[in-house]
C-alpha cells in the first residue's frame, strides 16, 4: 500500500490546484489551450532536462517504499513525470493567484498588463493644483 503513498500525493495536490483554478478561472477555466500549451511546453522542457541529466550521469531514480517502482525509462520513474506536470501546473496556477490578489488590491496598482491611464493621470485632478481645480475645471459646460 505505501508503493504508492507518493504518487497519489502528487495525483491529491494535482486535484487541489485544479480546484484552485476552477474556483478562480486562473489557468485552464480561464484559457483552456493556452493553460494546456504552456504546461505541456514546461513538460517538455523538464523531461528533456532530466533526460540530458540521465545521461550524463548526474541523475539517477531513488528507491523508496512510498514509490512505485514503475519506470518510464531507464532511471525515469513513473512520479518523475507527475511531479514535473504538477510543478509546471503549480507555477501557473501560483501566477494567476498573484495577478488575482494584484487586481483587488487598489493601492498595488497593478493592472494586468493592461497600458489604460489611471483615473485623474494627465487631468487638472491629477495636477499640483490639486482635486479642487480638477472639479472647476470639469465643471464647464460642454456643446
Amino acid at each position: 500500500m505505501t508503493a504508492f503513498l507518493y504518487l497519489a500525493a502528487l495525483l491529491a495536490s494535482t486535484a487541489c490546484m485544479a480546484l484552485l483554478d476552477r474556483r478562480f478561472r486562473l489557468v485552464l477555466w480561464r484559457a483552456p489551450r493556452a493553460g494546456a500549451i504552456t504546461v505541456a511546453i514546461g513538460i517538455a522542457f523538464f523531461l528533456a532536462w532530466d533526460l540530458a541529466a540521465i545521461a550524463s550521469g548526474h541523475y539517477a531514480a531513488g528507491q523508496s517504499a512510498g514509490m512505485t517502482g514503475i519506470m518510464l525509462a531507464p532511471e525515469l520513474p513513473l512520479e518523475e513525470i507527475v511531479f514535473i506536470t504538477f510543478l509546471c501546473y503549480l507555477t501557473l496556477v501560483l501566477r494567476g493567484l498573484v495577478v488575482l490578489v494584484l487586481r483587488r488590491v487598489p493601492s498595488a496598482g497593478y493592472d494586468g498588463g493592461r497600458a489604460a491611464p489611471r483615473a485623474g493621470a494627465g487631468s487638472a485632478a491629477g495636477s499640483v493644483a490639486g482635486p479642487a481645480a480638477g472639479a472647476a475645471a470639469g465643471s464647464e459646460e460642454r456643446p
